[in-house]
């Protein structure tokens, strides 16, 4: 370029620059002299923009005005009586909240240590309602009355509890078969494949079926709100439509949903996704399961996807997709009956014989796969490795209850763990010093919780996980604001406990340093991570969860939509199933 073309260069960009500097000015000239209603344009703008805002965050599972709310169970008992009055809620999952066993001297009552009853006990408490779950337990046909209802629980009855009966050939095909060595490793990414049997899928559709039936026996009328739970019913939301095309059925997803791919993996991916379509409300623990649950009816069903009302459309039928991350009751109802920190503390030393100057590292889980439990036990050798003078400080407690142990690969889980924490302690215990203590055997939420308030740290390094709430109760037992958390990446829970210690389960020297920073922390930091965490649980405690769900099915009712695309009858015009009947036979 010659100099003549350079120098009309820098005059068009000095111009140009001079032209910008003026329309600033001028533009800031008129915005003082603004006129009322220009402004109040803006104010409108602005006020769309935080309706917009709002909605979206009601379209994820969360009311508005759900921060502001204390929840509790009189905040559910509030809902329904003024959103949903003379509402009859019905939870159906497979696990039952009380289990009763024969033994020597009488009758045991059982409490199951899961994640799935310490959720829905409280808010079935809370409601009043019907639950509806296998009956598993060797007493538990001596317990019920002649329509296998037991009032529980026991002392002050407040809910109902309806078993089903499974012969030994449902269970083993339906539950072990199709549940488990199927739906269950599918969904989660532990690389063990799964195993798909016709046979398994027949018994599973008939037991799902049976469900139904026992749903529909105990509607009082067509319009209850209908709480299913988890993948084994993932048949149960389509059938209970046929049958009550009023009820708000809300299901909800406790383990991870694959991604599309993975998912299609499946012989029976159409009918399944179908199933679980006639709900009205599906939800996940985290906004990504809910997303791969969408693509995964994007990519297999001819439906319609509404993504900005988080919405899918099958079938004429709507169904609303939303996360509603899972949590516990706060406060959690067995505390108050536990002694303090440091008496918990002494009494489960003094159970397993450690030292005052050893730091205890606790796990608690089922005994599974997706768990991560031998990865633990890499971290802790790698742990002693690298940093040799930490063997005799720190001792590993893993509680793993038996799970599912006629399954060969939970043979093989348990026969690993056994082999591994056998070396380790070969390796590195001495007379009166083993780092690991494997107790596979279960215990009571109660005991569960003495170690959770004993423990100097707690591992949870699940592979793949929806939520996990192990991670949130022992952040509960912790009212002394000590103790520090492990967390896996890979666990929903990792969304909400940002200050916990998040680990990757699959890199040994990664947890190795995470112990070793936990072992190392001053009291004072472990209360700076433990003090918001707790109130993190205390604000979005189990009742938020269910209050969540059950304020979105009473916005469905008062919009008339159930699920079926109709609208459905009057409110003071509720006809009875049974009367519906009556009338049709005459």
């Amino acid at each position: 370029m010659s100099d003549f073309g350079i120098e009309v260069l820098w005059i068009l960009i000095i111009a140009s620059l001079g032209l910008s500097a003026v329309a600033l000015v001028f533009s800031i000239s008129r915005r003082r002299h603004i006129p009322a209603a220009a402004s109040s344009a803006g104010d409108d703008l602005a006020s769309e923009a935080a309706r917009t805002v709002l909605r979206e965050f009601e379209k994820n599972g969360h009311s508005a005005d759900a921060a502001l709310i204390t929840w509790s169970p009189d905040t559910l008992r509030k809902i329904l009586a003024d959103d949903l009055p003379e509402t009859q809620v019905i939870v159906v999952s497979n696990r039952e909240p009380y289990i009763h066993n024969t033994r020597d001297d009488g009758i045991e009552l059982l409490v199951p240590a899961s994640g799935l009853v310490s959720a829905l006990e409280p808010i079935t408490r809370a409601c009043a309602g019907t639950w509806i779950a296998y009956g598993g337990g060797t007493a538990d046909r001596l317990t019920v009355d002649e329509n296998d209802r037991v009032e529980v629980p026991p002392g002050n009855p407040s809910y109902t509890l309806r078993r089903v009966w499974l012969t030994e050939e449902e269970y083993q095909a339906y539950y072990l078969g199709f549940a488990n060595e199927g739906l269950w490793p599918l969904c989660h990414i532990a690389f063990t494949r799964p195993i798909f049997r016709a046979s398994d899928w027949q018994v599973y559709e008939a037991v799902n079926r049976k469900f139904a039936d026992t749903v529909v026996a105990e509607a009082r009328n067509e319009r209850p709100i209908v709480l299913v739970q988890d993948y084994h019913f993932a048949l149960l939301p389509r059938m209970i439509r046929e049958r009550l095309p009023e009820a708000i059925i809300i299901t909800f997803w406790h383990i991870p949903w694959p991604n599309s791919e993975v998912y299609s993996i499946c012989p029976w991916r159409e009918r399944i996704l179908e199933g679980l379509l006639g709900s009205s409300i599906i939800g996940f623990h985290t906004q990504f399961h809910a997303n791969n649950f969408t693509e995964s009816v994007d990519r297999i069903l001819e439906s319609r996807i509404e993504r900005a009302d988080a919405a899918i459309s099958y079938g004429g039928h709507p169904t609303l997709v939303h996360a509603y991350p899972i949590s516990i009751e706060w406060p959690a109802e067995l505390l108050a009956r536990l002694p303090a920190v440091e008496e918990c503390r002494a009494r489960v030393r003094e159970r397993f014989g450690l030292p005052a100057n050893v730091k205890l590292c606790v796990g608690v889980e089922r005994l599974d796969y997706t768990k991560g439990i031998p990865d633990r036990f890499h971290a802790l050798d790698e742990l002693f490795t690298r940093y040799p003078e930490r063997v005799g400080k720190v001792v590993f407690l893993q509680v793993a209850a038996p799970s599912r142990g006629t399954l060969p690969a939970y043979q093989e889980l348990h026969d690993e763990c056994l082999r591994y924490a056998e070396e380790l302690n070969q390796r590195y215990g001495g007379e009166n010093y083993s780092p690991v203590l494997l107790l596979a055997e279960h215990h009571s939420q109660e005991q569960v919780y003495e170690i959770y308030r004993a423990a100097d740290i707690c591992m949870v390094t699940s592979l793949h996980d929806g939520m996990n709430l192990v991670a949130k109760e022992f952040v509960a037992a912790r009212d002394d604001e000590q103790g520090v958390l492990l967390l896996s990446t890979f666990a929903g829970a990792s969304r909400e406990l940002l200050e916990a210690l998040i680990v990757n389960p699959y890199d040994a020297t990664m947890m190795s340093e995470a112990l070793l920073q936990a072992l190392t922390m001053t009291p004072d930091e472990q209360r700076e991570r433990m003090r918001p965490m707790r109130e993190m649980v205390r604000d979005n405690n189990v009742y938020r969860w269910a209050g969540s769900m059950l304020l979105d099915a009473a916005r469905l009712r008062k919009r008339g939509v159930t699920g079926n695309g109709e609208r459905p009858y009057n409110s003071n015009n509720v006809v009875s199933i049974f009367e519906r009947a009556r009338k049709a036979a005459s």
